[in-house]
C-alpha cells in the first residue's frame, strides 16, 4: 500500500477567492457591482450607477457596454482624482440597450437632463458645454453645434458630455437627413437664390442645397422633422411611417422618392455601422475659434465673402523612395474627414517636393473640373514660394481657374500670397493664422501616416495603396 495524500471528496466546494482590496475597501455594494458588470454586453448603450440609496449618481454612454462600464472598477479608477469620488459610492449599477453608438448619444443626454444625477452635474445647466440647435423659425432651418444657444427661436437638444461625439453625430445625421450647416439666411421664394453656387455637401449628397433653390420648403421641413423624431428618442416610430411614405410613393410610381425613402430607412437601421463617432471629427482644438479665423482670412486676403471650404496639401518622402501626398478639407474651420485624399505620386523621380505639388494639385483640380464639382474657397499648400508657384502652375498647364492659393511657410509662419512681392506676417495668436497652421499641420499629419502604412505594406507584402 502506497502512502499518500488523502484526496479531497468530489463534492467539496472550492477554496474562496481572495477578497479584492477595493472590495474590501468600498464595500460589498462595490463588490456587486464589479460582478454585476461582467455580465454586460458588448454592444452600444448607456449605463447607470447608484448609490445605497438606488439613487442615480452617473449616466455615460458606451460603445462597449461590458468593457467602458467596467474600467470604472480597475484599480486605476479607484485612484484617479476625476472617478475616485464616484468610485466609492457605487452600491449598484444598471444598463440601457441602445441600437448604436448615436442612440446612446442621444439617450445619454436626455437622462442626464431628466435626472440630472448628482455627478453628472456640471452638464445640468452649464451653457458652455455643446449643444445640437436646430434654428426652427428659419424657412429652411440649419442645424449647429454650439456653445452659446440662442435664448429663443430655436430648439435645442443636450447638452453632450463629449463634443467630439457629437460633432460626429451631426455629420452622420446630417448624411441621412441631409440638412444645412451653413449660416447662409435663405428666404423660399427668393428666385436670386436659384443662380447660387452650393457648397461641397450638396455635391457629396449630404445637403439637399436650399441655397440653390433644389428642394422645396415642405420637403425641407420633412426632413427637419424626421431629424426631430430622431433625436427625440422616436426612431421605431420614424421607421414606421418612413416605410409607409416608401410604399405610398412606390404605389403612386413616385420611384427616385420611394428611392431616396429607402436609402434613408437603410442607414437609420444599420446606423452602428457608420463608424466611431470620434473619428468623424478632430478632438477640439481649444486655442482655435473657427468662426473668428475664417472672418480673419475673408479680411487679409480681401475675399468677396467668407470662406467656408479649405482644402491643404502637404508631400511626404523617405530618401527619394516613395513620395506620396495628402490633401484635408476643411469645411467651417473643422476638419472634414470624409473629404481626405491620398495619392502617391506617380511621375516624379527623386525628391523634387516642386514638381510633386504641381503633380497633386493638377490630378486633384482636373478631377474636379471634369466631373463639374465645387473648388475649394481657398488651396492651402504646405512651403513656401517655390510650393506656391509650383501650384499655379499646375492650374495653368490645365487652363483652369484656380481658387484663392496660398502657401504657409513653417520656419517662419509666412503666407505667401500671389501677386505680394513680400510674405504676409500675422501676429502668433491672430485666429486666422492659427487656422491655417491647423490645416497645414492636420495635412502633414495625414500625409507621414500615408507614408508610413505605404512603408510597413511594401516591407511586409510587397504591395501598395492608392486613394485618389
Amino acid at each position: 500500500m502506497i502512502d499518500g495524500p488523502t484526496p479531497e471528496p468530489p463534492d467539496s466546494p472550492p477554496p474562496p477567492p481572495p477578497e479584492n482590496p477595493l472590495v474590501l475597501e468600498f464595500g460589498l455594494g462595490y463588490g456587486h457591482s464589479a460582478a454585476k458588470v461582467r455580465e454586460f454586453p458588448q454592444t452600444p448603450g448607456v449605463y447607470l450607477m447608484k448609490d445605497s440609496a438606488g439613487r442615480v449618481i452617473y449616466i455615460g454612454k458606451a460603445k462597449n457596454l461590458r468593457s467602458r462600464a467596467g474600467s470604472y472598477f480597475l484599480k486605476a479608477a479607484a485612484e484617479e482624482r476625476r472617478t475616485a469620488e464616484l468610485v466609492r459610492e457605487v452600491c449598484d449599477i444598471d444598463y440601457i440597450e441602445c441600437e448604436s453608438e448615436v442612440d446612446a448619444l442621444l439617450a445619454e443626454s436626455r437622462l442626464i437632463k431628466d435626472i440630472q444625477p448628482k455627478f453628472n452635474q456640471d452638464l445640468k445647466d452649464d451653457k458652455s458645454f455643446p449643444y445640437l440647435e436646430i434654428f426652427i423659425r428659419e424657412d429652411f432651418p440649419r442645424v449647429e453645434f454650439t456653445r452659446e444657444p440662442q435664448e429663443r427661436g430655436t430648439k435645442l437638444y443636450g447638452p453632450f458630455a463629449s463634443a467630439g461625439s457629437l460633432r460626429g453625430a451631426i455629420q452622420v445625421l446630417q448624411k441621412i437627413f441631409k440638412f444645412r450647416t451653413c449660416s447662409l439666411d435663405i428666404d423660399d421664394g427668393d428666385e436670386r437664390w436659384r443662380w447660387f453656387r452650393p457648397c461641397l455637401l450638396a455635391s457629396i449628397q449630404q445637403c439637399t442645397a436650399p441655397c440653390n433653390l433644389r428642394i422645396s420648403k415642405e420637403e425641407y421641413r420633412k426632413d427637419i422633422d424626421r431629424l426631430r423624431m430622431f433625436l427625440e428618442g422616436n426612431k421605431k416610430k420614424l421607421l414606421n411611417e418612413l416605410r409607409n411614405e416608401m410604399a405610398a410613393a412606390a404605389k403612386a410610381l413616385h420611384f427616385e422618392k420611394a428611392g431616396r425613402l429607402r436609402d434613408e430607412i437603410r442607414m437609420l437601421e444599420t446606423l452602428d455601422d457608420r463608424g466611431e463617432l470620434d473619428t468623424h471629427e478632430q478632438p477640439e482644438v481649444f486655442f482655435i475659434d473657427p468662426k473668428k479665423g475664417l472672418a480673419g482670412l475673408k479680411k487679409i486676403l480681401g475675399l468677396a465673402k467668407t470662406p467656408r471650404t479649405i482644402e491643404g496639401v502637404d508631400i511626404a518622402h523617405l530618401g527619394g523612395g516613395e513620395t506620396v501626398a495628402s490633401l484635408v478639407q476643411f469645411i467651417d474651420g473643422l476638419p472634414f474627414k470624409p473629404g481626405y485624399k491620398r495619392f502617391k505620386i506617380r511621375n516624379v523621380a527623386g525628391i523634387d517636393d516642386f514638381a510633386s505639388i504641381h503633380e497633386v494639385v493638377a490630378r486633384r483640380f482636373k478631377r474636379l473640373d471634369d466631373e463639374g464639382l465645387v473648388f475649394p474657397d481657398i488651396l492651402l499648400i504646405d512651403g513656401g514660394k517655390g510650393q506656391l508657384n509650383a501650384g499655379l502652375a499646375a492650374f495653368r498647364a490645365l487652363g483652369i481657374e484656380p481658387p484663392t492659393v496660398i502657401s504657409l511657410a513653417k520656419r517662419e509662419e509666412e503666407i505667401y500670397i500671389p501677386g505680394a512681392e513680400e510674405p504676409l506676417r500675422l501676429s502668433r495668436h491672430a485666429y486666422a493664422l492659427r487656422l491655417l497652421q491647423y490645416v497645414r499641420d492636420e495635412a502633414h499629419r495625414f500625409a507621414q501616416h500615408y507614408h508610413h502604412m505605404l512603408r510597413r505594406k511594401t516591407t511586409f507584402d510587397g504591395t501598395d495603396e492608392r486613394k485618389d
